[in-house]
């Protein structure tokens, strides 16, 4: 039987809120380690979560002391506020003019970003040159 759009959205939403289980909670693994970082840090330290489609949540941590940076993947946004729930001195923020000015970026982070590129000396010539 063909069903509308509409009445197979209000199916799902029903599903969803039937099968939800309370509030999610956060793996040890990663409140672990993001309390070693809160740690190394003086003890606090900015999280922003930032969504990254199918891999799931992304936990951007701005470390207050000097600005470093760390980050973890969870599953959800009820998993990513559980961790920031489970551990101390770390507070969820926004990425605003302050968090962004306080954020200091190592040049190993840089090359760390780049990948194999990091280290290359000499770079291929580009196959649309002629077009350019």
């Amino acid at each position: 039987m063909l069903t509308s759009m509409s009445e197979r959205t209000a199916v799902d939403s029903n599903d969803q809120e039937q099968g939800s289980s309370g509030p999610a909670s956060a793996p040890a693994d990663v409140v672990a380690s993001v309390k070693k970082f809160v740690a190394r840090e003086g003890g606090s330290a900015t999280a922003v979560l930032q969504a990254v489609g199918a891999a799931g949540v992304r936990i951007t941590l701005v470390g207050a002391q000097g600005g470093i940076l760390g980050d973890r993947v969870v599953a959800d946004v009820s998993t990513a506020e559980a961790v920031v729930a489970a551990v101390p001195g770390l507070e969820i923020g926004e990425w605003d003019r302050e968090l962004t000015s306080s954020a200091n970026v190592a040049p190993s982070h840089y090359r760390k970003m780049a990948g194999w590129v990091a280290n290359q000396k000499r770079f291929p010539k580009a196959r649309n040159s002629a077009i350019l």
